[in-house]
């Protein structure tokens, strides 16, 4: 991989979203509930620091976690019933800005994801580094919806502010979550929206109008004697607002934003697996090792689609479908594989057979 050269890395971009399209008629779950007219696909976009070691890594820089490192931005799809798989990924300098280039990285995930199958609605998630107005465009663009977190400029405050008290729905989380700036588990919060119109110091025209959904949970710690809590505008509630173009409910809108952290478990996968380290110090090296790495990762999703552990993570499917004790034996000029006695993954193993040697499915 030393010999590639950005062109190349382009190339294989191009090889992983046509792998992709490929392995979605192979295997029709991995988009499952994605395919029809009536469903819903999810776009999450986010980035993540990669530590480096070593003087020798080109490109290496100390970014926003103050890691010296290189980034890596990706984009995945899923739908409410199937595990997310790669879009696209690339690799970038350490020192750049989150949303640096993302404009371009959604559209090239809409087209990915439109030519794997996706007919339905197409929803684009994404935290606070992402709110801008061209990323917002590219999604309305390609005809999609967008839920972004909002920054909590004054034209946010302002607009939470005038929220009415009356306006505000209780809603109850399935599981309580963790807070950690509050040092407690939140179960419960309130959620309201009002009409917006994000980048107002923008001229007309480049104006995006959509809905401002807050969420607030009511904050833990005592008040101080002043009546507030370190002099903040809101004392009583911790404020979650995103922006979204969406026709969904005010608190099906905020359920599915706040589902935009499964990104966080690829991530967290590929840091496990082929991420773990980028082994070269030449930059285009390791540009296509991101990119390998979102292909196998695509692979390993449709295999555990195919033997029926659509659930399982990329360390569970290593250890018991891929590194498999197997031994293989050639008699009468065929080849046996002998597998692992009182194996209890073999029908695993037997359905990705299957699924991988067979007819590929009937296509409508």
């Amino acid at each position: 991989m030393r010999t590639f050269t950005h062109g190349h890395v382009q190339q294989l971009d191009q090889i992983s979203a046509g792998l992709l399209a490929g392995l979605a008629g192979q295997v029709p779950g991995l988009l499952a509930g994605g395919r029809e007219d009536d469903g819903m696909v999810f776009i999450d976009v986010d980035d993540t620091i990669r530590a480096v070691h070593g003087y020798q890594k080109q490109a290496a820089g100390f970014g926003y976690s103050r890691v010296r490192g290189l980034n890596v931005q990706l984009a995945t799809a899923c739908t409410p019933t199937s595990a997310p798989v790669v879009c696209r990924a690339r690799l970038r300098r350490g020192n750049i800005a989150s949303h640096k280039g993302s404009p371009r990285l959604l559209a090239q995930a809409i087209t990915t994801t439109r030519a794997a199958g996706a007919k339905g609605r197409v929803l684009v998630r994404a935290d606070s580094a992402y709110y801008l107005r061209a990323f917002l465009a590219t999604a309305v663009r390609h005809d999609a919806w967008f839920s972004v977190t909002a920054r909590m400029n004054p034209a946010v405050v302002g607009a939470i502010t005038a929220i009415d008290e009356d306006a505000w729905t209780p809603i109850v989380y399935p599981n309580a979550v963790f807070d950690a700036q509050v040092g407690a588990w939140v179960s419960d919060a309130q959620v309201a929206e009002v009409p917006f119109t994000a980048f107002t110091s923008l001229p007309k025209a480049q104006q995006i109008t959509c809905r401002l959904v807050v969420r607030r949970v009511r904050r833990q710690q005592p008040r101080t004697s002043d009546g507030s809590v370190q002099g903040e505008l809101f004392a009583d509630w911790r404020h979650h607002a995103f922006v979204t173009n969406s026709t969904l409910t005010t608190v099906e809108a905020d359920e599915r934003h706040r589902d935009h952290a499964i990104i966080e478990q690829v991530i967290a996968e590929l840091k496990d697996g082929p991420l773990a380290h980028l082994p070269s110090g030449n930059y285009a090296a390791n540009a296509a090792w991101v990119g390998f790495a979102a292909l196998s990762f695509n692979l390993a999703r449709a295999a555990s689609i195919a033997a029926a552990m659509a659930t399982a993570r990329w360390a569970t499917l290593r250890r018991r479908i891929i590194t498999i004790p197997a031994r293989l034996a050639t008699t009468g000029r065929r080849l046996v594989m002998h597998l692992p006695t009182h194996w209890p993954w073999a029908p695993a193993w037997a359905a990705l057979w299957d699924a991988a040697t067979g007819p590929p499915p009937a296509t409508t």
